[in-house]
C-alpha cells in the first residue's frame, strides 16, 4: 500500500482546522494541525510531506512562517491560502519559494489535487512533471454515495441529501457534492446512476413525453394546470424503486487512460462523468469538474 501523504495544516481558526482535518482524512491524507507559525515549526519534527499555510495569521504571518519553514526544512512544499485582495502577498510567497497559492474559499478537490502535486515535488523536478492519468484525478469509488436498485426513491433522496450535508463550506474552503448516486445491483456491481436530472424527469407530467396528436393541443401543455402537481408527484414517487428511475451506468474508461481521452469521451458521449475501471473492476469516477480542476492546475 502506498504511503499516505502527511499534510501540515496551519491556520489560526480552530473550527476551520478541525473541519479541514476531517475532510483531509476522507481524502486519505494523514493530517497535522497547527494554530500559528510557531507551532507549525515545532510540527516539522513529524516530517510532513506538504504544508498548507494561511497567509494572514496574528503574530508570525504566512510569509514569515514560509521563510522559517524553508530554513528549517529546505525543499518542503508549501501551499498558501489567501483571501481576496491579497494577490501582492501571494505573489511575494511564490517568488520566495511557495509551491502554489489558492484563493479562499477554496474547493477541497482542487486543494487535494495540489497537495498531491506538491508531494511529488519532493521526488521529481517540477519542470519535468508528467501529465496525470485518469486514475490520478478520479474520485475513488468508496467516496461516492451508493444505493441499491431496490431501495426506494425516498431512501435515495435521503442518501443524496446526506452527501451534500456532509460537505464542508466556510469562508475558506468548499467541498463539492457529487449530485448523483451510483446504483448497485444485489451483487454490489454498478448498474446505473441516479442524478438530480433523473428525478426531475420522473416528476414531469407523462403526457409531455407522449406522442403529440396531429391537432394542436397547447392547452394541455399549459403550466396553468401544474399548480400542486410537483408535490403530488413527489409524494407518489417516494416508494418507487430507484432502479425504475435511474439512468444507465456512465460509460467506462481505464484508470491508465490519458486526460485527453477522458475529455473526448465526456464531450463525445454527452455525459458528465465516466466510470473508471482497473483490472475489470470499477475503482472510481472521473467527473467533468475533475478535468476542470486539472485544467486550473496546469494553468497555474
Amino acid at each position: 500500500m502506498a504511503k499516505k501523504i502527511k499534510v501540515l495544516m496551519v491556520d489560526d481558526e480552530p473550527r476551520f482546522r478541525e473541519a479541514t482535518k476531517k475532510v483531509f482524512h476522507k481524502k486519505g491524507f494523514d493530517t497535522l494541525i497547527a494554530a500559528d507559525g510557531i507551532e507549525a515549526l515545532s510540527k516539522l519534527e513529524e516530517k510532513p510531506d506538504v504544508v498548507v499555510l494561511d497567509l494572514r495569521m496574528p503574530g508570525m504571518d504566512g510569509n514569515e512562517t514560509l521563510e522559517a519553514i524553508q530554513k528549517q526544512s529546505p525543499g518542503l512544499p508549501v501551499i498558501m491560502l489567501t483571501g481576496h485582495g491579497a494577490s501582492d502577498s501571494a505573489q511575494h510567497a511564490l517568488e520566495h519559494g511557495a509551491f502554489d497559492y489558492l484563493s479562499k474559499p477554496c474547493d477541497i478537490d482542487l486543494l487535494a489535487s495540489r497537495i498531491v502535486d506538491a508531494s511529488h515535488l519532493k521526488r521529481i523536478d517540477r519542470d519535468q512533471d508528467e501529465e496525470k492519468s485518469v486514475g490520478d484525478i478520479m474520485i475513488p469509488l468508496e467516496e461516492y454515495t451508493t444505493v441499491t436498485e431496490n431501495q426506494t426513491v425516498a431512501e435515495g433522496i435521503t442518501a443524496l441529501k446526506q452527501s451534500f450535508s456532509t460537505q464542508i463550506h466556510s469562508s475558506r474552503i468548499m467541498e463539492t457534492g457529487h449530485r448523483s448516486l451510483l446504483v448497485l445491483d444485489q451483487r454490489g456491481k454498478v448498474k446505473g446512476l441516479l442524478a438530480i436530472i433523473d428525478l426531475l424527469d420522473a416528476v414531469l407530467p407523462g403526457y409531455l413525453s407522449a406522442p403529440k396528436p396531429s391537432t394542436a393541443d397547447s392547452l394541455h401543455y399549459s403550466p396553468m394546470f401544474w399548480n400542486g402537481m410537483f408535490t403530488r408527484k413527489v409524494n407518489k414517487l417516494a416508494s418507487t424503486p430507484v432502479g425504475d428511475l435511474m439512468s444507465p451506468a456512465p460509460p467506462t474508461i481505464d484508470a491508465g487512460a490519458s486526460l485527453m481521452e477522458a475529455a473526448y469521451r465526456i464531450v463525445d458521449d454527452g455525459c458528465r462523468r465516466l466510470l473508471v475501471m482497473k483490472d475489470g473492476d470499477v475503482v472510481g469516477i472521473v467527473r467533468e469538474q475533475d478535468l476542470f480542476f486539472e485544467w486550473a492546475r496546469v494553468m497555474a
